[in-house]
Order: structure tokens, then C-alpha cells, then sequence
């Protein structure tokens, strides 16, 4: 049977007939265009179109237009008659709801375009809760409305899934609506039952294509907007009911299901880089047959008798005939799809994860399932798809609500990566009374990490993971080392009071740790440049800087990242007051320094004291307030720099009077209510190794607040602060410098404000939006090092398992000396720390 015998007309339009989107057009700023498109449903949008009355938007804000698609059953003069303040615009033909949008779109006036099926209705804020998400973001290219069914308890759209070819699905159609949809995320493409766009952005990109008559039309448009650059917004809040169906079941089967076919073909073909095209369309080609055919069993079940009606048998032609109209419309499609390649902004590999279930069949018929695997893994399908990569973000501190700067890093990692990809952030040390909606949290040690180490395609660490999954070494997962923190350097300080043989214990335990790390990760993070070329060096010891390393032309960008760290997006503001006749002693007009951390070894709280104690005697009101005395983590001992602080501002009479201590840690979530307490941030430290590769996180709080900030010269902040302008740095236990700085920063006003106005702009550059680009790009095209890969096995790559010391059989005696050090350094805590982290590297070494 001749396929034009079978296929209306509409259904081949013409591929030179398109509305002119690229014309000048009227523009009234703040209105809202709603386009409908009639097509022999009078009745439905009518009563669609009267529940405007009851939207929270301006009238004279709002636009009206139906698009009246030929329906010749009088239904433009019914709809004219009964509202009088809608456009009612006959087409001349049906254009299918992709022209007739379009249409509608070229006679619109209003600043912003909505679509709205013709069954459905809008919610009271449907109109403005779109709106302000676009004004919000000028990177939204479209706002995808949650629509819900008619009764509002069922889902009709959440998200949108496409299949690898290039099928969309809503996969949470029918299921309850039970308050698992209220976040706005980012989706691949909206349904066209109710959306959004700027009205001059749609025409610019070209609308909706009009080759695909209806159905696809909207998964193709945001597909589209999405590989050029913009997002499309899923935002709960502009809410839409729909009748399920109703255009489908008036549409009939065969031709559904042609369209269905022939449009997945049109979009994936426009949509698709070359190398994702070379590898899918010919295995889309192949289901589609095969898929036409499962489609007739479906409806047969059983051989037709003779003289039964030929509805069904064609079905399993639908493929056949939709490979057929791709190969009528190549001919512009190539010229589509040329001009849409070269104006792509974001890669495939970019974009899959928002394609949420690519290598889902959507068929539960046996015969076209195993066709489907047999093509998935014939052609590669499944791998070509890895990019919705799972990501395990891992950290070694406790998850709660008090978190110091290693579980905050972690958090932001998740965060950002959770926009793009499945992400879990685990804790080998505790999770307690925190969850996120946008990544899960787990806590697990030990083998129970495997499992999680299994999901993963890509694992993100900072310390010690390796030593309690020691199977990661030798396996393929794509490792990421955040070596941000130096803790080898640390040690140098933190361990002196360890005694001779705890502290050479200590450092080589921790240079070992770090040295197997760089050993095996495929890739590095570290908090500055200066931070980058200590890792080279320590990288180049253990033999990672090869020819296999980096590639001609390339840099060493692609082995070590500087991802420094961050502050929130988003402003801080103050629920409460932190300090300010919060903490007795400290008033509303004095003036409070914050120390915005815990006190460690490698800091010098001593000659703050002492500055402080000094600028006290001529300004009365001064305070220095100590944010954290005791680390949220049980497994960092106390210090005895924090208790000889303590003693020194007791003496110096001091404590509760000018210097205040709290002695536990302020929750993350409310430290804005202290930073916005104060007028200045410190940070202080001794002249050491540690202080010239570290990279200070408290400093990042007090740009975060629009702090001036007083620090010692040195390290990565301190040695910027004049040049910038954000505030001043001074020498090491210098008290009379010090002392000088704190006074003009707190008491010359325009001082003060100047730095202020450096700070706020200085700070941007440390977003974590910004920051973590480098990582946020490595995980949308994770790969294995090249040397590792090449080279086999970890052993093989470096030759060496990167001791820094020869390593020293255990002795009774040095054990016991061992013993009484941890003892005296923190108790029965910190010896079983100390033996944990022994039984771990030994298992380690010995598996």
C-alpha cells in the first residue's frame, strides 16, 4: 500500500512553509502572551480560557491568542462570541501544533510566550512564577511549568527523559503527587502543554520545527536550547492541569505512532554531534522497524483474520514509513542541522545526563526487547551514554550541622555536581541529623565502602579513602586526589607535641598516604597555583610527569586543577544576632574582630592577644571573639596552642572582657549570624612551610561577609590583602604592626569602607559556581590518566610505592615510646586514632 494512501497531507508540510519568526515584531514589555492552538475543540478552549479570570497577573499584562487551525466546524466564531478579549487567529490550514505555535508566536505582542494546551488550565500562579524565574536568570532559555492532572493529584509532567533514540518520555506520568517535585532543576526539554519562553528568544532560535507537524516538537525545541547554550527551568511553582490524552485519542493510532517514529528520527538527527550521530542513527534506524513491528503484535496478538479490518497490520509499518520521511526532509534537515551544529555551546557528553534514562527501552514487549539489547550492545549504546556519570564525592570528616572547612568543601562538591550527574557524599567519620534533596548521604567505613566505590564512576576524595578501600588502587574507577590541604605540612606543626619519634612517625605516615595518592588518582585539585607547583614537584618525585602525562599541546591543566575554596553563591544574611548581646560582654557599639575558626598549632593567636590586649588600653571597646575552640570532628585532638591562648588572655586579664572564646563550633548554617556581627575578620599564623603552600578558608567567610580583613603575610591571602586593597597584612609575631592594623581597619572609617567595597569585589572570583568549574568539566568527560592506562598498574607507572622514609619495622620499645607521646599529646582518643591509622596503612601495604 502506497505510503501517501496511508498519511494525510498535513502530515507532509511543506518544508519551505514557515511563519516569518525573524521579522520585526511589536513588543510590549511585562506582557504575557498565552498561545492556543484550536483544532475541532471549541468547548475545551473556552473553558481553558476562562480560567484566566482567576490567574494572579495583571489583565493588562495578558494576551490571549488562539490560533484556530482550520478546524471548519465554526469554532472561531463560537470562541469569538464568548470571549470577546481573545485573539482569535485563523490559520488557513492545520498546522499541527508546532505551526500553529509558531503562527501564534508571529502575531504575539508580548514580551514573554506561553503555550498552553487547549485541555488544559492554569494554575493561579502559573503565569507569575514563570515570569520571575526568567527575569531571575537571564541563562533561562525556557521555564518547563509542572503540570499535574485535572484533580491536581497525579503527575502529568515533572521531567522530561529521552530515550537514546530520540523518544521523549515523561517517566513520572500517573505517579502521585506527593511533594517530591517542589525543587526547580534544570531539564533537557519542557512539555509543550504549558511553557515558557522570552518571546524574542523563540523566534531567534527559530521555533518550533515545523517539519514535525505535532508530538517531539517540544522535546526538539528544548534539546535545542539547551546544546546552544540556555537552560531550560523546571520551576513547581507555575502549575498547570491537564486532561491526559485527549489530543492523542482524537488523533488515532496509526498516525501517533508514525509521528512518534518519524519525529524521534527528525530530532536526534538535527540534535546530535557527529561522532553520537555516526554511532546512533543507524541503530535508531533498525528500532524503529523493529519497534513497528512489536508495536503490531501488541495490537494483533494472534494472526489477522482475512477481511479484518487494516488499522493494525499497518501499524507495523509506522518505522518503515518514518525512515522514509527522514530520507524526503534530509535535504533541509542537512542544512538544519549544519547551521544548529556550528552555534552549539555545550557538548553531548554535557548534555546526557539531563537525558535522566537514556538506555531505557520503552517497550515491555519481549520481541522488541531483545532487539533493543542487541543493538545497545552491538552498536556501543550503552557506553557511548556512561557521561550520566555517577559521582562519589567522599570525605573524611563528620556530615552534621556543624561542619569545618574539609565536610563544607565536600558539601559544595556535591552540590554542584548533583546539577549534572547522580551524586552520593559519604563520610567515613559520621553522619548526624543532615540530608539534602539533591544528593544522597551516606556514612560507611571499611568493606562498606564497596558497595559505594562499586556505584561509582567517578570517586572524589580528600584524605585518607585509600587506605580504607585499598581495592581502589588497582581498579579502573576514575579517581579524583583533592589535595587542597598539605597535610604533610601540617604535621611539621601539628605533631610536635608528639615527641621526636611521634612526630617523624606522624609525618611519614601522612607523606606516605599522600604520596600513594598522587601514585594512582587520575586527576588533582589543589587551592592556588603556588599549591599547583609544590604537587608538581611532589608528583614529578613519584614519577607521574611522563610523555604519557601530557599530550603534545596540551598543558599540565589536564593532570592538576587549581579549584580553590569557595563561598556560597548567594548572599549571607542574619537570622539572628551571633554576638552582638548574644554573647555577654560584647554590646551592640563595640567593635568585634572575629577569628573565624578553630585554633591549630600552625596559627599565632598570641601575638593577636597580645596586639589586642595593647589596642585595649585606648580603645575600650574593642573584642575579639573566637568562632571555634573545639573541632567538630572527635578525631582532631585539641591543641595546645588553643589552651596557651587561652592562659595568655586569662593573665593578661583579658578573658570575658575583650577576648571572648566559644567553646564548641558554630553550625555552618548560622554563621552568617556571627560573621555580620563583626566588623573585622583575622588570621594569624607563625612563619613555616605550612604557611607558605596553605590556602586559608576562613579567609573566604569574611570576603563571603564583606569583612576587612587584617592576616599575616605569607600565605596565599595575606600576601594580597595591600595589593588588592582588602584590608592589611603584616609580618609574623609582629604585635606593634599588628596592633596598627587592627586599629585603622576598625576605627578609620573610610579605611574600613574602602576595603569593604575591595573586598565585595574581589570576592566573586572565589564563587563556588566559579570555582568549581575545573572539576564540574573533568566529570562531564571523566577519563583515566593516560600514564596509568597506558602503563598498567599503579606499581608499574611510578616504579615505586613512594615511601618518604624507608619504612621501619615496628618495635616493642618504639611502640610503648609511641604510646605514651599519643597519651600525652590526647589521651585514649588519640592513641586508638593513631593505631586505627596503622592497622589501615598496614592493610594497605599487605592485601
Amino acid at each position: 500500500m502506497a505510503i501517501e494512501n496511508l498519511i494525510p497531507d498535513e502530515l507532509h508540510p511543506d518544508p519551505a512553509r514557515a511563519h516569518l519568526l525573524d521579522r520585526e515584531h511589536e513588543v510590549r514589555p511585562g506582557v504575557v502572551s498565552v498561545v492556543l492552538v484550536n483544532y475541532k475543540g471549541a468547548q475545551d478552549t473556552i473553558a481553558c480560557l476562562r480560567y484566566f479570570d482567576e490567574v494572579d497577573w495583571p489583565a493588562d499584562k495578558l494576551e490571549l491568542i488562539v490560533v484556530e487551525n482550520d478546524s471548519q466546524d465554526g469554532s472561531a466564531e463560537a470562541i469569538a462570541a464568548v470571549l470577546p478579549n481573545v485573539r482569535v487567529l485563523p490559520s488557513g490550514a492545520n498546522l499541527g501544533f508546532a505551526g500553529g505555535c509558531n503562527f501564534g508566536v508571529d502575531n504575539a505582542t508580548g514580551q514573554y510566550v506561553a503555550f498552553l494546551n487547549n485541555d488544559a488550565r492554569p494554575g493561579k500562579d502559573w503565569v507569575r512564577a514563570a515570569v520571575e524565574a526568567m527575569e531571575a536568570d537571564s541563562t533561562v532559555g525556557a521555564v518547563a511549568s509542572k503540570v499535574l492532572d485535572w484533580d491536581g493529584k497525579l503527575v502529568d509532567y515533572v521531567d522530561g527523559s529521552l530515550t537514546w533514540y530520540g523518544m521523549g518520555y515523561k517517566r513520572e506520568a500517573e505517579w502521585v503527587d506527593d511533594g517530591s517535585y517542589e525543587e526547580s532543576k534544570d531539564v533537557l526539554f519542557g512539555t509543550g502543554a504549558a511553557m515558557f519562553l522570552p518571546a524574542e528568544y523563540f523566534r531567534e532560535i527559530g521555533g518550533f520545527d515545523e517539519r514535525f507537524f505535532m508530538f517531539y516538537e517540544d522535546v526538539d525545541l528544548g534539546w535545542r536550547i539547551n546544546l546552544l547554550g540556555r537552560k531550560v527551568r523546571y520551576v513547581p511553582g507555575s502549575v498547570a492541569y491537564h486532561r491526559h490524552h485527549v489530543t492523542m485519542k482524537k488523533f488515532g493510532n496509526f498516525r501517533e505512532s508514525y509521528l512518534l517514529e518519524r519525529n524521534a528520527l527528525l530530532s536526534l538527527f538535527k540534535n546530535y554531534e557527529d561522532t553520537t550521530l555516526g554511532t546512533v542513527l543507524p541503530a535508531a534506524i533498525s528500532l524503529a522497524v523493529r519497534r513497528g513491528t512489536a508495536r503490531a503484535d501488541v495490537d494483533t496478538g494472534a494472526p489477522l483474520p482475512e477481511g479484518q479490518d487494516v488499522t493494525v497490520p499497518k501499524m507495523g509499518l509506522t518505522g518503515i514509513y518514518a525512515v522514509d520521511y527522514l530520507n524526503e526532509q534530509l535535504g533541509t534537515l542537512s542544512v538544519t542541522r549544519t547551521d544548529l551544529q556550528s552555534r552549539r555551546k555545550v557538548s553531548d557528553k554535557q548534555l546526557f545526563p539531563l537525558f535522566r534514562h537514556a538506555i531505557e527501552p520503552a517497550y515491555p514487549v519481549e520481541h522488541y526487547l531483545k532487539g533493543h539489547e542487541v543493538l545497545v550492545n552491538s552498536f556501543g549504546i550503552d557506553s557511548l551514554f556512561i557521561s550520566s556519570t555517577r559521582v562519589l564525592v567522599v570525605t573524611g570528616e563528620p556530615l552534621s550541622s556543624r561542619l569545618a572547612g574539609p565536610a563544607i568543601r565536600a558539601w559544595e562538591m556535591a552540590a554542584a555536581l548533583s546539577e549534572s550527574h547522580p551524586v552520593r557524599l559519604l563520610s567515613t567519620a559520621g553522619v548526624k541529623n543532615v540530608e539534602d534533596p539533591r544528593f544522597e548521604i551516606v556514612y560507611a567505613q571499611g568493606d562498606d565502602l564497596r558497595v559505594h566505590t562499586d556505584w561509582a564512576d567517578v570517586i572524589v576524595f580528600q584524605g585518607f579513602l585509600l587506605e580504607g578501600a585499598p581495592w581502589l588502587e588497582d581498579s579502573d574507577k576514575i579517581i579524583v586526589a583533592d589535595i587542597y590541604d598539605p597535610m604533610h605540612l601540617e604535621q611539621l606543626e601539628q605533631a610536635k607535641d608528639l615527641g621526636k619519634a611521634g612526630r617523624r612517625e606522624a609525618i611519614f605516615s601522612v607523606t606516605d598516604v599522600l604520596n600513594r595518592q598522587l601514585a594512582r588518582a587520575d586527576h588533582f585539585l589543589c587551592a592556588s597555583d603556588k599549591q599547583r607547583n609544590f604537587w608538581l614537584g611532589q608528583l614529578a618525585s613519584v614519577g607521574r610527569i611522563t610523555p604519557l602525562t601530557v599530550a603534545p599541546g596540551e598543558d599540565l591543566d589536564s593532570l592538576v586543577s587549581v579549584v580553590p575554596f569557595g563561598i556560597q553563591d548567594d548572599q549571607p544574611v542574619q537570622q539572628r544576632h551571633g554576638i552582638r548581646g548574644t554573647v555577654s560582654g560584647i554590646g551592640d557599639d563595640d567593635k568585634v574582630i572575629v577569628w573565624g575558626g578553630g585554633v591549630y598549632n600552625w596559627f599565632d593567636p598570641l601575638t593577636l592577644v597580645r596586639a589586642v590586649s595593647r589596642l585595649a588600653q585606648r580603645h575600650p571597646d574593642v573584642r575579639l571573639y573566637f568562632m571555634g575552640m573545639k573541632h567538630p570532628n572527635p578525631g582532631v585532638p585539641d591543641m595546645r596552642i588553643a589552651w596557651e591562648t587561652k592562659q595568655l588572655a586569662d593573665s593578661l586579664g583579658l578573658t570575658d572582657k575583650h577576648v571572648f572564646f566559644n567553646s564548641g563550633w558554630v553550625p555552618y548554617n548560622e554563621r552568617a549570624d556571627v560573621l555580620l556581627d563583626a566588623d573585622l575578620g583575622v588570621s594569624t599564623h607563625f612563619e613555616h612551610i605550612e604557611t607558605a603552600f596553605s590556602f586559608r578558608t576562613r579567609i573566604l567567610d569574611y570576603l563571603w561577609a564583606d569583612l576587612p580583613i587584617v592576616a599575616t603575610t605569607g600565605d596565599s591571602f595575606g600576601d594580597v590583602l595591600d595589593a588588592e586593597g582588602l584590608g592589611r597584612g603584616v609580618p609574623p609575631e609582629d604585635v606593634e604592626a599588628l596592633e596598627s592594623a587592627l586599629e585603622e581597619m576598625l576605627y578609620d572609617e573610610a579605611a574600613a569602607a574602602a576595603a569593604r567595597e575591595k573586598v565585595r569585589a574581589y570576592a566573586e572570583q572565589f564563587r563556588w559556581h566559579t570555582v568549581l568549574k575545573p572539576l564540574l568539566d573533568f566529570c562531564a568527560d571523566p577519563h583515566r590518566a593516560r600514564d596509568l592506562v597506558l602503563s598498567g598498574t599503579v606499581s608499574s607507572s611510578t616504579g615505586l610505592r613512594a615511601h618518604a622514609y624507608p619504612a621501619k619495622k615496628p618495635s616493642l620499645k618504639g611502640d610503648l615510646r609511641l604510646v605514651a607521646d599519643y597519651m600525652k599529646a590526647g589521651g585514649p582518643k588519640e592513641v586508638v586514632r593513631r593505631a586505627q591509622g596503622r592497622i589501615r596503612r598496614q592493610l594497605g601495604l599487605q592485601r
